[in-house]
C-alpha cells in the first residue's frame, strides 16, 4: 500500500520538482501540494494524509507551526521537514513542534524516500548533517539540569540519543527488552516527549547526548 503524501512549499518550482521527484519513487502517492503552512494544514484535514513533507520557512502559517497544528489536530498524519535551513533553532523547533523526521534540501531522492516511508512507519530520520550539528552542540553544552529522570532512564536517554533500538540498548544495559520500554515509558511521560525523534532533541537540549 502506497505511503500517500502531501507536500508543502512556497517556492513553485521546488513544490513542483517534489511533486514530480516523489511520483517516480515506488510507495509513494502525492496527493496535494500546498503553498504555505495554512494550506497544508488545510489540505490534509482533507485528504488525510500518511506523511506531510513541509518547508520551515513559509508565508502565513511557517512549517513549524504547520507541524504542530498538523500533529496535534490530526496525528494520524506524520510530519517530514524538508528544507534549506537546519541551524540549531530550527531543528529544535521542528522536532518540538512533533516532526518526525528532518533533512535538508541537499537530500537526494532516494533520502527523501526513505525519511517519508520510515515516517510512515513511525520511525524518525535525521540529516546526517542535522545530526552532527546537534552532537557539536551537546558538546559545548553544560552539564545536565534536573530532569526528574531515574539514572537508569537517563542512561536509556543517552542510547536513544545515539540512535540505537530498543533491542541495542537492552544489550547495552544488560536488561530485557521489557525493562527498555518500561523506562521509554516512563522518561517520555516524565519529559512529555510524543517520539524518539523529540527524545534526541530533549537528551542534546540537556546536555546528556
Amino acid at each position: 500500500m502506497s505511503v500517500r503524501v502531501v507536500v508543502a512549499d512556497d517556492q513553485r518550482v521546488v513544490r513542483d520538482g517534489l511533486v514530480t521527484l516523489l511520483k517516480l519513487l515506488p510507495g509513494i502517492d502525492v496527493v496535494a501540494a500546498a503553498s504555505d503552512g495554512a494550506e497544508a494544514v488545510q489540505l490534509v484535514a482533507e485528504h488525510r494524509p500518511d506523511v506531510l513533507l513541509v518547508d520551515l520557512r513559509m508565508p502565513n502559517v511557517d512549517g513549524v507551526e504547520a507541524t504542530r497544528q498538523v500533529r496535534t489536530e490530526y496525528p494520524q498524519t506524520e510530519v517530514v521537514v524538508l528544507t534549506t535551513y537546519s541551524d540549531d533553532e530550527s531543528v529544535l523547533s521542528a522536532l518540538r513542534a512533533g516532526a518526525r523526521g528532518f533533512l535538508t534540501k541537499d537530500a537526494d531522492a532516494e533520502a527523501i524516500g526513505r525519511a517519508i516511508q520510515a515516517a510512515a512507519d513511525g520511525q524518525s530520520i535525521l540529516d546526517a548533517d542535522v545530526q552532527r550539528r546537534l552532537i557539536e552542540g551537546a558538546v559545548a553544552a553544560p552539564k545536565a539540569v534536573d530532569s526528574g529522570l531515574t539514572p537508569r532512564e537517563v542512561d536509556v536517554l543517552r542510547l536513544i540519543a545515539e540512535g540505537l533500538s530498543n533491542t541495542e540498548i537492552a544489550r547495552r544495559l544488560v536488561v530485557s527488552e521489557a525493562t527498555v520500554k518500561t523506562h521509554i515509558n516512563h522518561l517520555f511521560a516524565k519529559a512529555n516527549l510524543r517520539d524518539r525523534a523529540q527524545a534526541v532533541a530533549y537528551a542534546y537540549r540537556l546536555g546528556l547526548a
